[in-house]
């Protein structure tokens, strides 16, 4: 177990010593006064999914070809490998064939159900249509899996070839060099109650200070926000975009199993001016994977898409499908990309660089990424040996050949062959006229034009979002279990658990500033121009305006209640907000889901 050092602040807070008998003799924690244990690594990765532990793979075979030792460690907010992993999921194994060409031979790889068949359909409220389906989305040659189990396998094979992988420590903020480039990553302290003071069990964050620091945190990861931010890394690219995805997984009965089918669906129970669609996968061992994602630049803050998902289950195919003796076993929500080619940022900056997810490689025609995040991974990897393999005195990590080698790769094909279809629902033919060019350009130019559609007034997804009086609430009907649940039922399946005396990680945050005037302005601007949207958003029940005449920091008799305990790491609030004046920040190592399936 790595070893911490603590120096106690020498500066106390009496909110804290009095706050209650449990907390005498508490101190507020003051990280200027706090020595930390720093660990010196040839390479940091942050981030224990497909393309942080590919990256890993790929450094220690590297490290066999080129007779070198590199000291790798993975940094995992999950308690365990895969936790915290969610997604579809149909992989193609273009990827994994590269990295461990061997795989199928390994008893214990999960790759077990290959996909059979692709289905398209079309919903109405009542019927489902078979439609054709682009090219890229047959999945011949593919694989229905737990992206969470590929994950801990993954993870257990970079653990045989001496990858350091450490779960449950959050890999919290950057730690820069004098000359601002960075030196490494620091962890969250640990032990800290709701004020910040310092309970009998703290342990300050430790500082992993490495010659390469690699990002692989997932979709809007906090660090990778950070340092996008911090090296303008998205000048000459658009904003990104995402979708919120949920899923759930059944054991259905035995009469409604296919293994191995693939089936997407469109329309209902989304109206016309709102991007997404369904999944079913048909996993192995009686296991289906269903759910829905819905682009996150909607514009009706009435919206719920925890909601909408439990309507589509009502539809009859999906009743059907559901019917007998099925029982559903798990739920999850993520936030993905959906930007694609023209929302990809500078990939590199001093001392490191973004991998997988963290830069956005989504193919969104194939509903597919994890390729793509694994490939990204392994060139990275090779960028990073070549930086060590070098005069270790030239200065912060140059990864700008990580940049190159991926633009000369099959993932920036693969990115530009689709890189118009998602941006064309936002041209003024909209939702139609998407439809109708991501057709043709799918089936016959398969990205052939001389044009690009950019984000031109580069619009966020929060931007999008437009003001509550424009719209009708829309009234879903109340669940119907077992077909339909409330979310607090759904949340239980999630596993997901938080210490609850402990920082709030949910942070109405603006500019760096924290205060009572920026909250109250956030309860005015959020239930007066947008109905409380994110109590409607968040999929994991998080965020409550309750009504409270005494609060000082609410507005007009309501209040901002953050319930942080059932927060699921989607990051849809960081990302939708109206006001872009939420955070989310890791919380204590360890905390969060704990799926098993996903």
């Amino acid at each position: 177990m790595l070893a911490r050092t603590v120096l106690r602040p020498r500066i106390l807070n009496f909110n804290c010593l009095f706050h209650s008998s449990s907390r005498i003799n508490r101190q507020l924690f003051d990280p200027s006064t706090v020595e930390r244990v720093s660990e010196d690594v040839d390479v940091c990765i942050v981030g224990a999914g497909p393309a942080g532990l590919s990256t890993a793979i790929r450094l220690k075979q590297l490290e066999q070809k080129l007779g070198k030792e590199f000291r790798v460690v993975v940094l995992e907010k999950g308690a365990e490998v895969g936790s915290h992993i969610l997604s579809g999921a149909v992989i193609e194994p273009r990827a994994l064939d590269e990295l461990l060409p061997d795989w199928a031979l390994r008893d214990d790889n999960p790759l077990t159900q290959s996909a059979t068949s692709s289905h398209m359909r079309f919903l109405t409220k009542s019927l489902s249509i078979p439609i054709p389906h682009p090219p890229q989305m047959s999945n011949q040659g593919n694989y229905i899996v737990s992206l969470s189990r590929f994950a801990a396998w993954l993870g257990n094979i970079a653990e045989e070839m001496g990858v350091e992988v450490y779960p449950g420590f959050a890999g919290a903020g950057v730690v820069y060099a004098d000359d601002g480039s960075v030196a490494g990553v620091k962890t969250n302290e640990v032990g800290l109650d709701k004020l910040g003071c310092m309970k009998e069990s703290f342990e300050p964050g430790m500082e992993f200070r490495a010659k390469v620091t690699l990002i692989a945190e997932g979709a809007h990861g906090s660090i990778a926000k950070e340092l996008i931010q911090n090296f303008n890394l998205r000048q000459n690219s658009d904003p990104q975009t995402y979708g919120i995805g949920l899923k759930e997984v059944w054991r259905v009965d035995p009469t409604q199993y296919r293994p191995g089918e693939v089936v997407h669906t469109m329309g209902w129970p989304l109206d016309f001016r709102t991007y997404g669609g369904g999944w079913v996968y048909h996993m192995a061992d009686g296991l289906v994977s269903l759910g829905l994602v819905i682009g996150l630049d909607y514009a009706n803050p009435y919206l719920s898409p925890y909601k909408e998902f439990q309507r589509m289950k009502h539809h009859p195919y999906f009743a059907q499908l559901l019917s007998g003796n099925s029982t559903r076993i798990a739920y999850g929500g993520r936030s993905l990309n959906e930007g694609g080619l023209q929302s990809v940022p500078q990939l590199y900056f001093p001392g490191g660089a973004l991998v997988g997810c963290s830069a956005g490689f989504v193919n969104i025609a194939k509903i597919k990424g994890t390729h793509n995040a694994m490939k990204s991974g392994m060139l990275a990897a090779e960028a990073a040996a070549a930086v060590l393999s070098q005069d270790s005195s030239s200065g912060p990590a140059d990864m700008s050949q990580y940049e190159t080698a991926l633009k000369n790769s099959w993932v920036w094909s693969d990115l530009n062959e689709v890189r118009n279809l998602r941006e064309s629902f936002h041209t003024p033919l909209g939702i139609w006229g998407g439809i109708m060019y991501s057709g043709v350009d799918s089936l016959l130019l398969k990205g052939r034009t001389p044009w690009t559609f950019r984000n031109r007034e580069r619009l966020t997804d929060a931007q999008h979002t437009q003001p509550a009086y424009r719209f009708n609430p829309i009234n879903y009907p109340p669940p119907q279990p077992p077909l339909s649940t409330d979310l607090l039922t759904s949340l239980t399946l999630t596993g997901t658990n938080h210490a609850e005396d402990q920082p709030v990680h949910l942070r109405v945050r603006k500019d760096g500033d924290e205060d009572t005037a920026l909250r109250k302005l956030h309860v005015q601007r959020n239930v007066s121009e947008y109905a409380g949207l994110l109590q409607r958003a968040c999929p994991a029940g998080v965020y409550e305006y309750v009504e409270d005449e005494t609060a000082t920091d609410g507005w007009n008799g309501h209040k901002l209640v953050i319930n942080s305990q059932n927060c699921i790491h989607c990051k849809l609030c960081d990302i939708k907000v109206p006001t872009q004046d939420i955070t989310w920040t890791v919380p204590e190592g360890g905390g969060g889901p704990k799926y098993t399936i996903t």
